[in-house]
């Protein structure tokens, strides 16, 4: 059974997924694998709020708007 993958914005608070691609501007992508967004993280959604979310990635929080965080494809972490 193939896991349809969405975007980081979908994760609810508390939830662990894992990240399997980005989908935005070279630089955006590189920027986002220096924090630790690289294929195959595991990361957890700290917080989901109307704009802005925030990301538990590497032990370190990392905060980010939704426009960022749509460009974060993920599947549930198992």
């Amino acid at each position: 059974m193939r896991t349809l993958m969405k975007n980081l914005t979908d994760v609810p608070q508390g939830t662990r997924v894992r990240v399997r691609h980005l989908q935005s501007i070279p630089e955006l992508c590189s920027r986002l694998r220096e924090l630790g967004f690289c294929e195959d993280a595991v990361v957890r959604c700290v917080v989901n709020g109307s704009r802005q979310l925030i990301c538990e990635v590497c032990n370190t929080r990392i905060g980010m708007h939704h426009s960022i965080a749509r460009t974060i494809l993920v599947t549930p972490y198992e």
